[in-house]
């Protein structure tokens, strides 16, 4: 197995050093280390920072990624069944957090979901504060 020290992996995926020693810590990636203490990483960490920068595009907490990357395997790259499998898991997730984004998109200029009666139009909406005996935050937009 060819072996990627955190400079080139840094340079290869266009993250920093940091960030890389970050997701490390949080169990994302692994390395091995040289007798010199030094960090080598296997290719395959490649793809699972590419997953990574994905995920944080859309918004996906990092201990979401975790749980998915806890079906793959660690020292090499994953087959296309074990993607299907992590992408499985992780579907019912991504289902959810699109159908609250398309809540927001919707909802944005009429109404914040909440309660408030900040806008005009809560209180034609949500007379008497009516959603704001259900609780605080935003009860129109809590996607079960």
């Amino acid at each position: 197995m060819q072996e990627l020290t955190v400079g080139e992996v840094a340079q290869r995926s266009g993250m920093a050093v940091s960030a890389l020693h970050f997701y490390e810590r949080k169990g994302l990636i692994r390395s091995l280390r040289t007798a010199g203490n030094q960090r080598r990483y296997g290719r395959d960490v490649l793809r699972r920072l590419a997953v990574i920068r994905v995920a944080q595009r859309v918004g996906v907490p990092l201990e979401s990624v975790r749980r998915a990357f806890d079906l793959l395997p660690d020292a090499r790259t994953p087959t296309r069944a074990e993607w299907a499998r992590m992408s499985a898991a992780w579907k019912h997730e991504l289902d959810q957090r699109i159908l609250a984004l398309h809540q927001l998109r919707d909802q944005l200029t009429d109404c914040i979901g909440c309660g408030c009666l900040s806008l005009r139009r809560c209180r034609l909406s949500n007379p008497g504060d009516a959603l704001g005996a259900q609780g605080d935050g935003p009860q129109r937009w809590q996607v079960e």
